[in-house]
């Protein structure tokens, strides 16, 4: 028995390690503390130290062990969907929106302007020419910064797609209405497909989250936007505006969550991350995979399906023609139809976020890069830039550029993970809440009201295109519903020298992040981290600055506590962490 005891207390040592090296950690070594119960009973002994066993035990040991191993097994395979998740809609909310939106005045004012929303999908600050980060070259987006307002200091209010979208459309933070994390279309299954994730698949930068349960299938459906959420498609529409959205959507798959829901009367594009901008195959695209990217098998595997397919109205089409185009055409043929009175039409696009496909002609221009994925990605670039450049042609044509308020806008960072951009000397990238994240190309064309080829240097956010809209058209909120986003339009005409904001903030489960006019606050619960940075000092984040701004440091941290006092717990958890290294330092972040 001595030799059996030596063995326990080589696994006991060993358990008691893991919980110490883990113990201020969100991965818990699952795979040690299984070992721990189920080794004693598979140890192999050898047969000179093999302790005498009467046979009228082997029998009993032996089925002792097989029911043990087999409660392990069911314990591992037991699914882990759960019905605590599922989604419940705020009526009294919901009927507060309805009651406000009912009266509608179907006589709009032809003397408002129609407002273009143009989003474009992880463009990072590099990624366009805009502000001379990169080598990347964008003719039509500089000529349309020449022609409005570049921001030097445009925030999204999340590092991904959908919170980021959720926000921008609502004029609200996320967190207002529990659209902390984005959406998922699948979660894990149960605990031992966590452990083949976890261990035995290489998914850097990504890594397996442990849960307890997960969304069943039908809190998966029923996630989005919620329909108690003001949208600005709905405030313009009540006043008169006809709306439309040409593109991505993302803020929620089953019918009751389509942009039909949400004030959009025509509607052309797809309703998850991503689509193909092609089918797979097509002549004359050239279809690009990244072997170093654990998500672009999943990327492609989509192709043109369910939610990834090609709808009109809410009705799935067949779609030949290269998205990034069709979405231009699209766009043009919407605002000829609508152009003697005042529209909405959020242009979103879905470039140049995975998968990687891009037309040969364009492709051929870049022969130079070797790295196809990057010649692919930059082809997609050009690609896009064109089409905003056809976008400003129409609306010079037809006299409406002047008739007009136009936003751009990327909706978080570019993904670096996906090895096609690196977001010049901003870190972290799509995400992360460090800038590389969250800071975006954003331009304004206000014609007739700024000084075209300005730039503003003070923060402004993606929520503040809505504020920005309604005031320009004379519209007021519901009263009682709070905005976050505030009305640019003083502070660009100089009416108003004030910064627009004194605190932006973000949140995703164990990264929280606040920041003013100079400084930045980024916290991490995983890492127990505080760090502030200087950004009037520097603006790509270093050095850290926490140790010399002691009362900063508070100040930040207090105006963070305070503002999350009016924001709901996340309707969905997330589902895995994303590793960014920085200054030597692995960081986490959840999505």
């Amino acid at each position: 028995m001595v030799w059996l005891n030596d063995q326990l207390d080589l696994l006991l040592s060993l358990k008691i390690h893991a919980n110490k090296s883990f113990q201020h950690s969100h991965f818990t070594p699952h795979i040690l503390h299984i070992l721990f119960y189920i080794l004693p009973f598979t140890l192999y002994l050898p047969p000179h130290k093999t302790p005498p066993m009467h046979k009228r035990f082997r029998k009993p040991l032996l089925l002792l062990l097989l029911f043990f191993l087999l409660a392990v097994i069911l314990v591992l395979m037991y699914p882990m969907a759960s019905s605590e998740f599922r989604i419940e809609t705020d009526h009294s909310a919901l009927q507060s929106k309805l009651d406000f939106l009912q009266t509608t005045n179907h006589n709009p004012d032809s003397t408002r302007p129609s407002i273009i929303l143009i989003t474009v999908d992880d463009l990072g600050m590099a990624d366009c020419s805009l502000y001379g980060e990169g080598d990347i070259f964008t003719p039509n987006i500089e000529q349309l910064g020449a022609e409005g307002i570049i921001f030097e200091n445009a925030y999204t209010t999340s590092p991904v797609c959908a919170p980021s979208r959720a926000a921008m459309i609502t004029g609200r933070y996320q967190h207002r209405f529990g659209f902390e994390f984005t959406m998922h279309e699948r979660y894990l299954k149960n605990r031992l497909e966590y452990l083949g994730f976890r261990y035995l698949v290489n998914s850097e930068p990504w890594v397996a989250k442990w849960m307890s349960s997960v969304p069943d299938a039908d809190a998966i459906q029923n996630q989005g936007l919620p329909l108690s959420e003001i949208t600005l498609a709905e405030i313009l529409k009540k006043h008169g505006y006809h709306t439309g959205i040409m593109g991505k959507w993302h803020l929620g798959w089953s019918k009751e969550k389509q942009p039909a829901a949400f004030g959009f009367d025509e509607q052309y594009g797809f309703f998850n991350s991503h689509t193909l901008y092609s089918p797979e195959g097509t002549d004359g695209i050239i279809d690009q995979k990244i072997d170093a990217d654990w998500t672009d098998s999943y990327i492609w595997s989509g192709q043109r399906k369910g939610p990834h397919a090609i709808y009109r109205n809410g009705i799935e089409i067949e779609e030949d023609g290269y998205l990034t185009d069709r979405i231009t055409d699209e766009s043009i043929v919407y605002m000829n139809e609508h152009k003697e009175h005042p529209f909405f039409l959020w242009i979103s696009y879905s470039a140049p976020h995975t998968p990687l496909q891009a037309p040969r002609k364009y492709v051929d221009q870049f022969s130079d890069i070797e790295d196809p994925v990057k010649r692919v990605y930059r082809a997609m670039i050009s690609n896009l830039d064109d089409n905003i450049g056809r976008l400003i042609e129409y609306l010079a044509d037809q006299n409406l550029a002047d008739k007009s308020i136009i936003f751009f806008i990327s909706d978080n960072g570019g993904a670096e993970y996906t090895h096609t951009t690196d977001n010049g000397r901003y870190e972290g990238g799509k995400n992360t809440e460090f800038e590389g994240g969250l800071k975006v190309p954003m331009i304004i064309r206000l014609p007739g009201r700024t000084a075209a080829g300005s730039h503003f240097p003070h923060m402004v956010s993606s929520m503040d295109i809505f504020a920005t809209s309604i005031a320009s058209a004379g519209i007021e909120m519901m009263p009682g519903r709070k905005l976050d986003g505030v009305n640019l339009l003083p502070h660009l005409t100089g009416e108003n020298k004030m910064p627009p904001h004194e605190f932006l903030f973000w949140q995703r489960g164990i990264s929280k992040v606040v920041r003013n006019e100079k400084f930045k606050l980024v916290m991490n619960e995983y890492s127990g981290t505080e760090i502030l940075y200087d950004l009037n000092q520097n603006k790509y984040e270093n050095p850290d600055v926490a140790s010399f701004n002691p009362k900063v440091v508070n100040e930040l941290k207090m105006a963070f506590h305070v503002w999350m006092q009016s924001n709901k717990p996340p309707m969905w958890p997330s589902v895995i962490y994303f590793t960014a290294e920085k200054d030597g330092v692995s960081h986490y972040f959840e999505q």
